[in-house]
């Protein structure tokens, strides 16, 4: 089964996630359009897009698990994406600053052979610390954190903006919740760690 397993996924960080659990998988870039519909709350948008990547492979991998993820963040009840460019981590971060955050994080697993969809969202919690505008510029020049939600690595320096982080799966916050996909892999008879 393992090299039936398809990530839907360009990301570097939820390839080096899904690593800690399988060691041979493919991944695919699934190339879809994310932006959010009107009305579209932040669940909403994370659920739909984690399926839409999932099921963007059956057709190139008719009988695989494809995986797919997707993540937003709200800060003040406000989807966040990703910024693209140094000004607009400013303006995410200091808008995070002294505020809890919530991350979004839609997980989606497609079975291609018998074209069932299980899919979830998980959250977590941020809360940030009290940003001086001196500290975001040299966290943003050490990181460079443009293609991340919320303008931070959580697994690098971002530790040093945050007062507390709340949620049952730090790899969550990454981008891929791993304790929900093993229990979701081994329902379909994925053996980990093999």
């Amino acid at each position: 089964m393992k090299n039936r397993l398809v990530l839907a996924s360009s990301s570097p960080f939820r390839k080096q996630l899904l690593q800690k659990i399988i060691s041979e998988f493919n991944t695919f870039n699934p190339d879809i359009d994310e932006t959010p519909q009107p009305n579209e709350t932040a669940m909403q948008l994370v659920l739909r897009l984690a399926e839409h990547k999932a099921l963007a492979g059956k057709q190139t991998f008719p009988e695989h698990l494809i995986i797919g993820s997707d993540q937003v963040c709200c800060i003040n009840g406000n989807i966040v994406g990703k910024p693209g460019n140094h000004q607009s981590a400013v303006n995410q971060l200091s808008q995070a600053s002294g505020q809890v955050i919530t991350f979004y994080t839609g997980l989606a697993l497609y079975n291609s052979t018998t074209q069932q969809m299980t899919s979830l969202v998980d959250t977590f919690d941020v809360g940030f610390r009290d940003l001086s505008p001196e500290l975001i510029e040299r966290y943003l020049k050490a990181e460079q954190p443009y293609h991340c939600a919320g303008s931070f690595k959580s697994e690098g320096s971002g530790i040093v903006l945050f007062k507390h982080l709340r949620g049952d799966d730090p790899n969550s916050l990454v981008g891929l919740p791993l304790i929900q996909l093993c229990e979701l892999l081994e329902q379909q008879g994925v053996k980990l760690l093999d």
